[in-house]
């Protein structure tokens, strides 16, 4: 198959890119060329800003096309215009915050998305980020997608959209750090700071899991949204800390639990702790139920496994990770909990 991918060299794009080459796939990169421009040599690199200029993809023709990076609808419909049914089925990935915070626990695709006050902004910030998401799944349905009656009737648009929402996407090559933080932090062992509430909902989904998801989807293997996500709920924050202590921890780690008010007090906040909900909004968005997309072919690999192949990964590729609460003050705060 014939895959346009747009971005391609960073992170969940990069493990998508190896997905399709894997697949046999015959792979073109839309990209700035401006992160990792060296990988994927034997792809088709075409070069641009998709906030800016389309033209190199004024040519040619896919059978598929995956859209890692759309963040404004404007941007959807945009590439839309230009590629029209010359980029196949369309696979959108947008994210589980594109859902109203007030989903109920283990909610299906068909919750209530977001919405924006002003759906125009171009600020984005965590506050926006959802609507946003929610805006650009729209686009990419009204842009590209059509009924069977309106695909014969048009030369442009009109292809098999599919949409997947991930939950926090983790695994090499992360260069949020969030996930790796806290595997790296628990390698180290002694006492560690755990933000409560330890008992709320929490889901990853493995980059290279995604990915060959996605692939599979750009095969025609299904339409519509899928939650890539994992484990199925119910499995909590607290889980998943005690199973990085299983798995990486050595001898002697400990667990120290903190009231999430006397963090907030303290001045922690998702910098300090990654992936820290405390008892803020929309915690049950971590609790999405993943049928749909199982039944349609996501495969899971074990947590375990990801977490030790993450701590693997940093030990070969060592870093400065972007976040994380430095050690001196991790200790200063034990001592009071103490």
């Amino acid at each position: 198959m014939r895959v346009l991918v747009i971005g391609g060299t960073q992170f969940v794009g990069r493990h998508i890119v190896d997905a399709a080459i894997a697949a046999g796939d015959q792979v073109t990169l839309f990209h700035r060329g401006r992160t990792n421009p060296g990988l994927f040599p034997t792809a088709e690199h075409r070069l641009g800003d998709r906030d800016l200029d389309l033209s190199a993809l004024e040519s040619g023709e896919w059978d598929a096309t995956i859209d890692c990076s759309a963040y404004f609808p404007r941007q959807v419909v945009r590439l839309a215009e230009v590629l029209g049914a010359r980029g196949g089925h369309y696979v959108h990935i947008s994210s589980v915050s594109a859902y109203q915070e007030s989903v109920p626990f283990g909610f299906s695709e068909d919750a209530p998305l977001a919405s924006l006050e002003d759906p125009t902004t171009e600020e984005l910030t965590d506050a926006t980020y959802g609507g946003l998401k929610a805006l650009c799944e729209l686009a990419a349905h009204t842009s590209f997608g059509a009924t069977e009656a309106e695909r014969g009737l048009s030369g442009r648009g009109g292809v098999p959209v599919s949409v997947v929402r991930p939950t926090y996407v983790v695994g090499p090559f992360d260069h949020t750090g969030r996930f790796t933080w806290w595997v790296e932090r628990i390698a180290r062992g002694g006492r560690v700071l755990a933000p409560g509430l330890a008992g709320n909902p929490f889901q990853i989904i493995d980059a290279r899991d995604l990915a060959a998801f996605v692939v599979r989807l750009s095969h025609g293997e299904g339409t519509g949204s899928f939650h890539t996500c994992w484990p199925a709920p119910p499995f909590s924050f607290g889980d998943f800390l005690n199973l990085l202590v299983e798995v990486v921890g050595p001898p002697g780690c400990e667990l120290v639990w903190g009231d999430p008010d006397l963090l907030t007090e303290a001045g922690l906040t998702q910098k300090d702790l990654p992936l820290w909900a405390g008892m803020g909004p929309g915690l049950e968005m971590m609790a999405a139920d993943p049928s749909r997309a199982l039944a349609a072919g996501l495969a899971p690999r074990p947590l375990a496994e990801t977490v030790l192949q993450t701590h693997e990964h940093e030990l070969s590729h060592p870093r400065q990770l972007p976040v994380g609460l430095d050690p001196g003050r991790e200790a200063e705060l034990l001592a009071n909990f103490r």
